[in-house]
């Protein structure tokens, strides 16, 4: 069974097991539901949702509560003028597991 879900504005492909890095969550418990869950497929069909799915849910399971991506450098310059500025930019992640995927039909 597979799922593609919504949170924080992208989309993930999952089925049980996967990990997966969503935006950071403020104080999370040792297991979140996600509830916005665009499309359920199994061996009987696909269930598309307009735009979610109702009553199917994907359940996960809190494995880092802050994970940080690679630092990223952002450069700007401007010939000539001597403007440089250098910065730096690591998003914070929460690293979770799939552990269900309910389709509620």
């Amino acid at each position: 069974m597979i799922a593609i879900i919504e949170q924080g504005s992208k989309q993930f492909k999952v089925s049980v097991g996967t990990i997966i890095d969503i935006d950071r969550i403020e104080n999370p418990s040792d297991s979140i539901v996600l509830e916005k869950v665009l499309l359920v497929s199994d061996e009987s069909g696909s269930t598309i949702g307009k735009p979610y799915v109702d009553a199917a849910v994907v359940h996960a399971e809190v494995l880092e509560p802050l994970h940080k991506d690679e630092k990223v450098t952002v450069f700007k310059f401007k010939t000539k003028t001597g403007y440089k500025v250098k910065q730096g930019h690591r998003q914070q992640y929460t690293r979770v597991r799939v552990t269900a995927i309910e389709s509620g039909k």
